[in-house]
């Protein structure tokens, strides 16, 4: 069974070379990887070229102008042939070398699943070894309570996206909590818990760069619920989502 790793990315020379070789280090046979960049300007595309033989033709990359980082998501999902999507950001890895191939056997052990999703380590920029936070995810549980899956561990058939559409380019910075909570519970598409740290998510990202930021994301999960016609407090989610994830913090 084939799966199909995502990356995007712009301006990434910092961090992209670990997560290029994070995915090559992956024990699992059967991995086609996507990379989509926005037209960097900095080293990002000499960096992804000298890494390329190394695939043996299981890499493509493109590099075009896109509407934000869910379009280019969209555009490597699009281009995926594997059976199994995931993604990578550019400047995430995973925990081991083992990462991929625990969600396959998961897959392969049981053919009527639609999806997998596990738990996530944040970690320091500077020290991918230094664990900040710790998302145990847990097994499935209302949106409404504040619960959902960490999305870089989410991995998904492509036939689901196929049939229940790609990531919702009104969405700015919830596009991915949109699309967890879209299949999970407006389509409900059936998910296994895999009890285990699968990526390791460098602090710093686009949504949690900014008190800004993090009040916009909220409005947007709220957002999303009336969108998939699902009920949800709307002056109390936003509690519900946060105290959880500050007691994360070690």
């Amino acid at each position: 069974m084939k799966i199909s790793i995502i990356t995007v990315c712009y301006n990434s020379e910092q961090h992209i070379a670990s997560a290029i070789a994070s995915v090559l280090s992956q024990t699992y046979n059967d991995i086609e990887y996507i990379i989509v960049d926005g037209c960097s300007t900095d080293t990002t595309l000499h960096i992804i070229k000298e890494f390329e033989p190394q695939f043996n033709g299981r890499l493509k990359w493109i590099s075009e102008k896109d509407s934000g980082l869910y379009d280019a998501m969209n555009k490597g999902v699009k281009m995926a042939t594997g059976e199994v999507i995931g993604l990578i950001n550019s400047d995430d890895l995973f925990c081991d070398t083992l990462a991929i191939e625990k969600v396959m056997k998961i897959f392969s052990t049981d053919i009527t699943l639609d999806s997998v999703y596990a738990d996530l380590y944040y970690v320091s920029q500077t020290d991918t070894d230094k664990i900040v936070r710790r998302w145990v995810t847990g097994k499935q549980k209302p949106f409404k309570n504040g619960w959902h899956p960490a999305h870089p561990t989410f991995y998904i058939k492509k036939e689901v996206y196929d049939s229940g559409g790609y990531f919702n380019l009104d969405f700015k910075l919830a596009a991915d909590f949109e699309i967890m909570l879209r299949f999970l519970e407006r389509y409900h598409i059936s998910a296994y818990y895999l009890a285990d740290p699968l990526v390791k998510m460098r602090l710093g990202g686009e949504t949690n760069k900014s008190l800004k930021n993090i009040y916009n994301q909220n409005i947007e999960c709220i957002k999303a619920f009336t969108v998939n016609q699902i009920q949800v407090n709307k002056l109390l989610y936003p509690l519900y989502r946060t105290i959880p994830k500050l007691l994360q913090f070690k």
